[in-house]
């Protein structure tokens, strides 16, 4: 049998309950969205996109951008692409949990940053100002989004759905 002491807990450490993770996936989704922000307007001022990668749908433009695109708009898409996956996450942990307004904030924050990455795709094939102002304006929902979830997620902001009885009457 294989003993192994990495995966053991250390002793007086105990694992993060659920509105403790989902608040540090929030704020991790929320510095991953600023540093995207930043990348975003890198690319808008001193990235050309090829023409040859003008032009196609959605995925088409993001193949180009991940596969032959400047450096900047590969890693711009790339960060997209995970924080999609990570705000998936969020909005499925807080469904779990059953904290509503979490949940909630969460949905609007994916549909937000998945405009954006549609916006970011119209950018690649035509190059117009008002997709750059899309997905900036998208990234700033998300980014309120995620903040008022760690406002949200705070100790003792949102009642536990534990303490309420079956019918869901808070339990005296």
């Amino acid at each position: 049998m294989i003993d192994s002491t990495r995966t053991q807990r250390p002793a007086g450490r105990a694992p993060a309950d659920g509105r403790d993770l989902l608040r540090r996936i929030s704020l991790g989704m929320l510095a991953g969205l600023l540093i995207q922000y930043g990348l975003g307007m890198i690319v808008n001022l001193y990235v050309s996109v090829p023409a040859r990668d003008q032009g196609g749908g959605i995925l088409t433009a993001i193949g180009h951008a991940l596969s032959g695109g400047p450096a900047a708009l590969t890693v711009h898409a790339a960060l997209g692409l995970l924080l999609i996956v990570g705000a998936v996450q969020l909005v499925v942990r807080a469904v779990i949990l059953r904290l509503r307004l979490v949940a909630w904030l969460s949905a609007v924050s994916l549909l937000a940053i998945t405009g954006a990455a549609a916006a970011g795709a119209a950018f690649v094939n035509a190059g117009a100002d008002g997709a750059s102002l899309t997905m900036a304006l998208l990234t700033g929902v998300a980014v309120f989004c995620y903040a008022a979830n760690l406002f949200a997620l705070a100790a003792g902001r949102l009642p536990d759905p534990a303490d309420r009885s079956p019918g869901g009457q808070p339990r005296m």
